[in-house]
């Protein structure tokens, strides 16, 4: 392909500031109408004329080789704001150079600030606990610091949960180019939103090509791990498949196991009595055919909303069991495949995905952050939260109407009657339109037993089926569970109960030199999980410099860890999760929202992007003995 041709198919909001940044010409920038650029979705909605002009400046500017260009922030600030078509805080500067990595330099690597401590490395490992997305990440910084490490995976294979589900129609439902680590941008992805495939080929790739994978240890799982204050080292107890469990030693754990990784199966009477196969979502059989067979779905989650569309073509009945109501989003790309110009563009023209990422992550996260917040004086609290929030729910509405094609039953059915974003918002992927066909029946009645034949509801109906999926989510208030954790303090599942608690969500007092990724309150609700993990990720490595500077262990101050969630808690009631009608795997039984992290990213960027040595015991290298701590 040539440039011509794929200029035809550029984001030409992204393909200015990609000019400007390599030019430094900024007057480019109010040479047109900004008003008239279509972001993100489309190309272009202006004239052609006006669109040819365009691209035919950018066929002659980057026609020739140009030298690699650093903008100072004041020129980096105004083509944000004209990528973005509104005003972007300057203080976002750093974190579009540090996320964005135009110059294809890795900012983020993690480097020492002098001789690397070789006396200290050669006695120091750490234990990583998941070969997911999260382990790997931190693997990544470890090698390039030379850190010796050991990941433990219960799987086969990297990915975590991009290896462990495999159902039909599964797929990603962040911007690809927003879902990838900053330090290993992919120009190569097939879809704007990546299947599943494809996104553990990435992982895959990613391990192999940063040198993680010899350092896995696949079929091993991490069982248990027990802390020794006197040599300031955790014992780790690994069961290798259906071998005897052995231990290792590290001076350091680091947990990559996420929240979606358990399995919730409900305790459904007569669930064993099922004569047919049934299986949870996340162990869809291989072997598995439902050509002609009737198929029940408990669920109607985010997990749901893929398989439903993705077999109901193949199926003689499908019947799909509803306890909760979900707002969809229209998204005219969530099934569209990269045209090759998008391709060529993202690999070929400079500084364009660049532009490109840092529009999808604010159109994706903080762009929409004051949709989530409370307005105290707004009029209509019960259906909305805020004018934004408003908006939204008008959007989603009427997108459902149209979609349903104004089938009255069948919107009373599925119209939420909560506040948007109170739960994950949905993509629809067909879901709508599945449900609008005369082979699938939507089941809003409460299941009371599972019968040999099918699914028997509180209306004595018996919904006969062949196949039971389990669409039922995961214990995702239960973190590192069950990993028996013990520390100074106890246990960790005791020490938390139904309240995780975390600083920053990756440390916990009382369980020293213990640090997690995804931990409690760090789901970013919108974003990029990955965002969030390379955020967790440097704020470890920091800790291990540090204790490789002359510390033996680091447990966060209680008063530290107390003041952080008081102000996690502060801020979650000024957010719609704490809505009276919202009701979600978010919240605990007694209300207390656990799994959500309320900040923007740039906040959560911030707080972590350095540990602060005064907010931690520390306990010096050369004396492990109480009287050593400072």
């Amino acid at each position: 392909m040539d440039l011509a041709t794929a200029l035809e198919e550029a984001n030409l909001a992204v393909l200015l500031s990609a000019l400007v940044h390599r030019t430094g010409d900024v007057a480019l920038l109010d040479r047109w109408d900004r008003d008239a650029f279509f972001r993100l979705r489309n190309p272009t909605a202006m004239d052609d004329a006006t669109a040819a002009e365009i691209r035919a400046l950018a066929a002659g500017l980057l026609g020739d080789d140009a030298p690699v260009r650093t903008p100072a922030a004041g020129e980096l600030h105004r083509i944000a704001e004209f990528c973005a078509g509104e005003p972007v805080e300057p203080d976002y500067v750093p974190l579009i150079e540090a996320e964005c990595d135009f110059a294809g330099t890795d900012p983020r690597r993690p480097v020492w600030e002098g001789p690397p401590p070789v006396d200290a490395l050669a006695d120091f490992h750490v234990a990583i606990v998941g070969a997911g997305l999260a382990g790997v990440a931190m693997a990544v910084r470890l090698g390039q610091l030379g850190i010796p490490y050991t990941i433990f995976d219960k799987n086969p294979a990297v990915g975590g949960t991009w290896w462990e589900n495999d159902y039909p129609g599964l797929r990603v439902d962040v911007p690809n180019l927003f879902y990838s680590y900053s330090f290993a941008p992919n120009t190569e992805w097939s879809q704007h939103y990546a299947r599943r495939d494809e996104i553990q080929a990435y992982v895959a790739r990613c391990a192999d090509e940063h040198g993680v994978t010899p350092h896995v240890r696949f079929g091993h799982e991490v069982i248990a791990a027990e802390y020794d204050p006197d040599e300031a080292r955790w014992t780790v107890r690994v069961r290798p498949g259906d071998d005897d469990a052995f231990t290792v030693t590290a001076n350091a754990v680091v947990s990559g196991v996420g929240m979606l990784n358990r399995p919730c199966v409900p305790d459904l009477p007569g669930l064993g009595d099922f004569a047919g196969r049934w299986f949870h979502s996340s162990d869809w059989p291989d072997d598995l055919d439902v050509t002609g067979r009737r198929v029940a779905v408990i669920g109607t989650g985010a997990s749901a909303v893929q398989v439903v569309p993705g077999i109901a073509e193949r199926v003689a009945h499908l019947d799909v069991f509803q306890r909760s109501r979900h707002w969809m989003m229209p998204n005219p790309v969530y099934l569209a495949a990269m045209t090759e110009g998008e391709r060529w563009l993202i690999a070929n023209v400079p500084y364009y995905v660049g532009w490109l990422r840092f529009l999808l992550f604010w159109n994706n996260s903080d762009r929409i952050y004051d949709s989530f917040r409370v307005d105290p004086d707004w009029e209509s609290p019960e259906v909305s939260i805020s004018a934004p929030n408003e908006k939204l729910r008008r959007l989603m509405t009427g997108y459902l109407r149209r979609a349903l094609e104004d089938d009255e039953d069948l919107i009373a059915r599925v119209l939420p009657d909560y506040p948007p974003l109170g739960k994950r918002i949905l993509q629809d992927g067909g879901w709508f339109a599945t449900l609008r066909r005369d082979d699938v029946d939507l089941v809003v009645d409460p299941i009371e037993r599972i019968a040999p034949e099918g699914v028997v509801t509180a209306d004595g109906t018996l919904h006969p089926a062949d196949v039971l999926v389990l669409a039922t989510g995961f214990h995702a208030r239960r973190f590192l569970w069950p990993i028996d954790v013990a520390g100074p303090v106890g246990r960790l599942q005791a020490v938390w109960g139904d309240e995780p608690t975390a600083y920053l969500g990756i440390t916990v007092p009382g369980f020293p030199n213990l640090f997690c990724l995804y931990g409690p309150n760090t789901n970013p609700v919108v974003g990029s999980v990955i965002f969030m993990l390379e955020c967790q990720v440097d704020y470890v490595i920091r800790c291990l410099m540090l204790l490789l500077a002359g510390h033996a262990a680091m447990d966060v101050r209680r008063e530290v860890h107390d003041e952080y969630n008081a102000r996690v808690d502060a801020e979650m009631e000024q957010m719609v999760w704490r809505h009276p009608k919202v009701h979600s795997y978010y919240n605990n039984d007694d209300g207390r929202v656990v799994t959500n992290a309320p900040w923007r990213l740039l906040d959560y960027w911030r707080m972590t992007r350095r540990p602060d040595p005064a907010d931690y015991v520390l306990v010096p290298a050369d004396r492990l003995s109480g009287e050593g701590k400072t």
